[in-house]
């Protein structure tokens, strides 16, 4: 399915108003296992009957690699350029499918003067569900066996493990959780600037132990909620060579295809 998503320079010389600014964000972007989730995204929008644009080439990183790696000085350049954009739009909702993008809009942007509201993709998702203005079916996932990583910047930093849960539920699936999970859930090893830097002195990888809990399950797959997130156990998990026996997918790639037609 072709979508063609308007920027919000577009539609703001179209003057049509859209109801919330999708933040694609870096990886998103450019990483072309996250540039799927991308579109998933922006066909479940458009299936769903909701008015939406991205900024398009105005939009640039929100700043978080470069502050958790010391440098508040680029956070704050690009924050504050970010800021200037949105404001310049009268943005006032933002959904974003990245829980790093989602943190720093929310809870760093507000000092520096960016205040609006943002949404992860998965709250977003299961608000749309709630209102009816997005309707699943079981389909191919239910009962199947399939296990959920808390991402640390959606779970443990925002305090959401329901929204996920909640889609899980919906599509009927076998939900098999891992020891750690939820308040207890293990890192990804990518959060905190780690993905971009060489790997510490150690025994073993984050991502490889978290391999080892999620094949521990014996789920068929397993469902993320980040970028980061999926690249890392993807990683792990082909490690261990089992990348024929477990898929590793955002949860929005589950809601496309279990939606009605």
């Amino acid at each position: 399915m072709t979508i063609q998503v308007q920027t919000m320079a577009e539609a703001n010389a179209a003057g049509k108003e859209v109801d919330v600014l999708f933040w694609v964000g870096c990886a998103g972007s450019f990483d072309a296992r996250a540039q799927r989730v991308t579109q998933t995204m922006a066909e479940i929008l458009s299936r769903s009957n909701i008015s939406f644009a991205i900024l398009g080439n105005e939009e640039m990183c929100t700043g978080d690699p470069a502050r958790r790696a010391g440098n508040e000085f680029l956070f704050q350049m690009l924050a504050v350029q970010n800021i200037q954009t949105l404001n310049l739009y009268g943005v006032k909702k933002i959904i974003t499918a990245c829980p790093h993008c989602f943190n720093t809009l929310k809870n760093e942007y507000p000092e520096l003067g960016g205040h609006y509201e943002v949404v992860h993709h998965t709250q977003y998702l299961l608000q749309l569900m709630n209102e009816g203005r997005l309707k699943v079916e079981g389909g191919s996932f239910s009962g199947k066996k399939i296990t959920y990583h808390d991402s640390c910047y959606l779970g443990r930093i925002n305090d959401e493990y329901t929204a996920p849960r909640e889609l899980i539920a919906a599509l009927d699936a076998d939900l098999t959780e891992m020891k750690r999970c939820k308040t207890k859930g293990l890192c990804c090893g990518a959060g905190g600037a780690q993905m971009f830097k060489e790997d510490e002195p150690g025994k073993k990888r984050i991502n490889t132990e978290r391999a080892e809990e999620i094949l521990t399950t014996g789920a068929s797959t397993v469902v993320a909620n980040c970028p980061f997130c999926i690249t890392m156990l993807t990683d792990g998990i082909k490690s261990f060579d089992k990348q024929d026996d477990v898929m590793v997918v955002d949860i929005s790639e589950m809601i496309l295809q279990s939606m009605e037609k």
